[in-house]
């Protein structure tokens, strides 16, 4: 994915006040289906260029925490959060949460890490974003997603397969870096189109896109760029932790061991070579100097 770069002035970013008028007749060229196809596509590319001239020319080209530029808020990806939390507790047969009453132990275990990776000071939207973690029980699962505005996923199958406290935590820093990079959100602004993206801004669909943002943290479709960029996420929290900061390296060296990279689970044929990712995270944990040996075991 290509990031997007501007120079800004220092003020804060606001969300600009874009006017009664343009905002109805984004949503009237949403709603018609009378126009010719052609017609549509124009006029749609129209709304997006005027969308991203207005964001500029009010200073939301907004350049966030994280230097990027964005058309949906931090406000937003916390509604798109809650959104997409609402519509997992309204599916418990796809995602069956974990009871907590019964699992309190692995609960702590698990938000214990998420707290001390929020405790380096170094995830930046640790004050905005949300931050829960939740257990989907699926034992024959090796997943964990993160949604907009920080609500985190893990599944039973992960935490069983992981050997050590190391690599799961490796798995929650990159998780949460998805988040704190805000990557569904741009990538949503850049790939999903003018529908989705006006649906947000007009506050419009809010199901709709939670069900986009669904499949797409949990299905882990973001580009190898993202997935290397939170790769590199993970590599800096934990180096100010007590967990090895290569944690992450050590679920994909399990899997070459096992000659899982052969007939890897479906989400990680699209994503960066295993292998390739070792590489690049152990050489980032090397420069920074915190690939320490660490005790801590998965519960």
């Amino acid at each position: 994915m290509v990031k997007l770069r501007a120079q800004f002035v220092a003020t804060p970013p606001r969300f600009p006040q874009l006017s009664p008028l343009f905002l109805r007749f984004a949503s009237r060229i949403e709603q018609t289906n009378s126009a010719p196809k052609h017609t549509l596509h124009m006029v749609r590319n129209l709304i997006a260029t005027a969308l991203f001239a207005s964001a500029a020319a009010f200073g939301l080209s907004s350049c966030d925490k994280n230097g990027n530029v964005s058309l949906i808020s931090v406000a937003q990806d916390v509604e798109l959060g809650r959104q997409t939390d609402s519509l997992i507790l309204a599916t418990p047969a796809e995602y069956p949460i974990l009871p907590e009453a019964a699992n309190q132990r692995l609960y702590a275990y698990v938000r214990g890490q998420k707290d001390k990776i929020l405790a380096t000071g170094k995830v930046k939207y640790k004050d905005e974003f949300k931050w829960e973690v939740k257990i989907i029980n699926k034992a024959d699962v090796l997943n964990a997603f993160c949604t907009p505005g920080g609500y985190i996923y893990v599944y039973t199958g992960l935490i069983k397969y992981l050997d050590n406290g190391d690599q799961l935590a490796g798995v929650m820093g990159h998780e949460m870096g998805h988040a704190d990079l805000r990557h569904s959100s741009r990538q949503i602004t850049k790939d999903a189109g003018i529908n989705v993206v006006l649906s947000v801004l007009l506050g419009k669909s809010a199901q709709g896109v939670a069900a986009t943002v669904l499949t797409q943290v949990a299905g882990l479709r973001f580009s190898r760029d993202y997935e290397r960029e939170a790769d590199k996420a993970s590599v800096e929290y934990l180096s100010a932790t007590e967990y090895n900061c290569a944690g992450a390296a050590g679920f994909f060296e399990k899997l070459t061991a096992e000659g899982n990279t052969q007939n890897p689970p479906q989400w990680l044929s699209t994503h960066p070579n295993p292998e390739n990712r070792v590489l690049d995270i152990n050489t980032q944990a090397t420069k920074l100097g915190c690939n320490k040996s660490s005790t801590t075991t998965a519960e």
